[in-house]
This record gives C-alpha cells, sequence and structure tokens, in this order.
C-alpha cells in the first residue's frame, strides 16, 4: 500500500537466498565460512581508534556538525590526493564528506541528474549502483565488462543515440577485481567530455593494491567534469564508522552538498577527526593491510585453479572473480554450496546478468581458512 513507484523500482536482493542458505547450514551444525560479503576483517589502525576514544569524551563533538566543522577532514581529503595521486583539489569547494560512500552516490545521483536521464553503468556491477539509479529514477543504459578486455568497458559501443548524463566506473572493480591505468581515465574523462557527461568514479580500494600496481584517481585526468568517491571502508578498515568524501568537479560537489543539506548533517564529530588522521598516516600502514588481503589471494587463486576454475590473478581489490566451467545458474550453485558444505560466496549473476557464469570470493578470512573453503567447493556438483 505505501510502496512508492522510486521503491518498488529498486532490484530485489538475491543475497536474502544466501542468508536464508547460510541459516540452513548454521542448523544443520556445519561451521559457515562466509566469503560473500567485501567487509574488512582487518581492525582499523591503533592510532585511528585512539582519536576516536578521544573524542567521544569531549563534549563539543556531541553536536549537529556543520559544514565549517567539516574543515579537517576536507583538508586531510586534499592532502591525501594530493600526495597520494598527485591531485591538488580545493578543500573548500572541491571535497565533501560523505556518509559512506554509498550514501554519496545515492544522494550524487540525485544532486546531478532529473528523472528519466540516462546513467552508462557497467555490467557487472556493485548492486547498490542499480538501487541508487532506481531511486533517481534513471534509465540505465548497461556497458558490458569482458573478460577479453579486461573487464573494461568499450565506450565505442554506446549506441549513437545515447546521450548519458552520467557514466559511472569503479577501478579497481567490485566485483571483477579489473584494474584501469592513468591513461584509461584520461580517455574517458575526454570521451566524457565531448559528450557533456559526468565521470562519477567509485574508488573504495585505492590502497589495496598488490605487487607494483597503484591505483591511479580519475582525478589524475583533470576535476572538470569528474567526481571521484573514496571510502575508508576498505583503505582504513573503517566499514561501520561510514565515512568517507567525494572530491572533484566543483559544481558536481556544490551539487551533492546542496542535497545532502537537506537530509544530514554530515560524520560524527569524533569519526570525522578519526578519519582526519587515518588519511594522514604514513603509506606504509596501508601497504600492511593491502599485504594480508595479497597473502589471502596467493593461497585461494591457487586452490581455485586446481579445481579447473577460471580466475585471473588479482592485482588489487578483496576478490576473487573466478568463472566456473558449465556452470548455468550461479545462483542456485551458490545457494547448495551453502547449504552442502557451509562455504558462502557471492553468485555471479547477483551483479548482473553479465556476471553468469562467474562467482564472486571475498579475501576475508586467514589463508588457510580460504584452501580449505575451495576443497569443499570441489565437492559441490555444478549445474
Amino acid at each position: 500500500m505505501w510502496l512508492s513507484g522510486r521503491a518498488g523500482a529498486v532490484p530485489g536482493s538475491v543475497f536474502a537466498l544466501m542468508d536464508a542458505a547460510k541459516g540452513e547450514a548454521r542448523a544443520a551444525g556445519l561451521t559457515v565460512t562466509d566469503l560473500s560479503i567485501g567487509s574488512s576483517d582487518l581492525p582499523p589502525p591503533d592510532a585511528v581508534l585512539d582519536v576516536l576514544r578521544d573524542a567521544t569524551r569531549d563534549a563539543a563533538t556531541y553536536r549537529y556538525p556543520l559544514f565549517s566543522d567539516t574543515a579537517p577532514l576536507r583538508e586531510a581529503a586534499s592532502g591525501y590526493l594530493g600526495r597520494r595521486f598527485g591531485v591538488q583539489v580545493d578543500a573548500q569547494s572541491e571535497v565533501l564528506p560523505l556518509i559512506g560512500a554509498q550514501e554519496g552516490l545515492a544522494h550524487l545521483l540525485l544532486a546531478v541528474t532529473d528523472p528519466g536521464d540516462t546513467l552508462l553503468l557497467p555490467d557487472p556491477c556493485y548492486p547498490p549502483y542499480l538501487g541508487a539509479a532506481a531511486v533517481a529514477g534513471l534509465n540505465v543504459v548497461t556497458l558490458p565488462l569482458r573478460p577479453e578486455r579486461g573487464f573494461l568497458p568499450d565506450l565505442g559501443s554506446v549506441p549513437d543515440g545515447v546521450r548519458p548524463r552520467a557514466l559511472l566506473l569503479n577501478y579497481p572493480n567490485n566485483p571483477t577485481s579489473a584494474v584501469a591505468d592513468a591513461a584509461f581515465f584520461r580517455e574517458v574523462a575526454a570521451w566524457c567530455r565531448a559528450r557533456g557527461t559526468l565521470l562519477i568514479h567509485d574508488h573504495p580500494y585505492a590502497e589495496l593494491t598488490f605487487g607494483e600496481y597503484h591505483a591511479p584517481s580519475a582525478l589524475e585526468a583533470g576535476l572538470d567534469g569528474v567526481i571521484e568517491l573514496h571510502s575508508l571502508s576498505k583503505t582504513h578498515h573503517m566499514g561501520g564508522f561510514r565515512v568517507g568524501f567525494a572530491a572533484g568537479d566543483a559544481g558536481a560537489v556544490a551539487a551533492l552538498a546542496r542535497v545532502k543539506g537537506a537530509v544530514d548533517f554530515h560524520p560524527y564529530l569524533g569519526i570525522q577527526r578519526a578519519a582526519a588522521h587515518a588519511l594522514g598516516l604514513p603509506d606504509a600502514v596501508g601497504r600492511a593491510g593491502a599485504a594480508v588481503f595479497e597473502a589471502r589471494r596467493d593461497a585461494l587463486v591457487p586452490a581455485l585453479r586446481a579445481l579447473g576454475w577460471e580466475v585471473a590473478t588479482p592485482q588489487a581489490s578483496m576478490y576473487a572473480w573466478t568463472r566456473v566451467p558449465v556452470l548455468r545458474d550461479s545462483v542456485a550453485f551458490a545457494v547448495r554450496a551453502a547449504r552442502q558444505t557451509g562455504v558462502a560466496v557471492s553468485p555471479g549473476a547477483a551483479f548482473g546478468a553479465g556476471g553468469e557464469g562467474f562467482v564472486r570470493f571475498a579475501l576475508v578470512q586467514p589463508p588457510e581458512v580460504l584452501r580449505e573453503a575451495a576443497r569443499l567447493l570441489g565437492t559441490v556438483p555444478i549445474s
């Protein structure tokens, strides 16, 4: 009765089925190994927690935070972008704190588009992108991400008659773990500027990179017509803190601030202080966390290949995107695997039609647990 058209347009989630399957596994006495959710199991740096603890005892942090109160976090974000990517942004007009990047994206689409506008969206993609687009009333045109292209979109395939208001990308990518270089972002930014399209880049895995690979920022292609969303959930293991920031085109940032001003008062000041401290930590702190996920990658990938499953070695992110030979129904397989073995993975179809035939593993368990999970999955019938 009370369901709005916007709410009704939000796609349903197969993860409810996965939750039920995990419940059945527990009821059957199985140990559940949950590799389906990309939430870091590592703790935030001790120094960040110390800042937050001190802030909770400071009565000045208990009030509503106004925009002027966000200056330390905005300045820390500006400093981080300059140090990490060589990008210079104005902390006053080109940076805005977010209550998590997912919130930021939903409000950004409301701020820079009108109902009926076209959004170019990768397929497969992080499922909340589709929900945010539905709430904004957008016409979604998908860009297939294919293995033979390294899971990078082919902008030349966009029909001439399509006039997108925005293009949303995410590299290092969820779910595919694909990466992009600075030249790719220069090409995409030029393509967008030629069409009056806003380039939105979701960048939560900026520091979860392995080996010699270092993820670039889309802002390295220039701020005009480009906005990037950063999160401390993965880079600093602060998922439950719900804090991040948007940076880039001043007009897009101002539009986002206008919408957010109607619905929130920014993150709690204590969390802002903790986030500002985290952004100023030495790069070695982030590299230590990335090394943990790299070791997990190095345990899981060979174990999956031993099953005959196809998986590229990820250069970044916290996922392994795996094609399972002859798999036709990834949802049914994932549910069956959870019920029979207690190992929960994300079915590729949950990320869009282009994900069918794949499953996604989150590297959120120690190496020995990941190896055993792969062994157990090898006992599950594939169909």
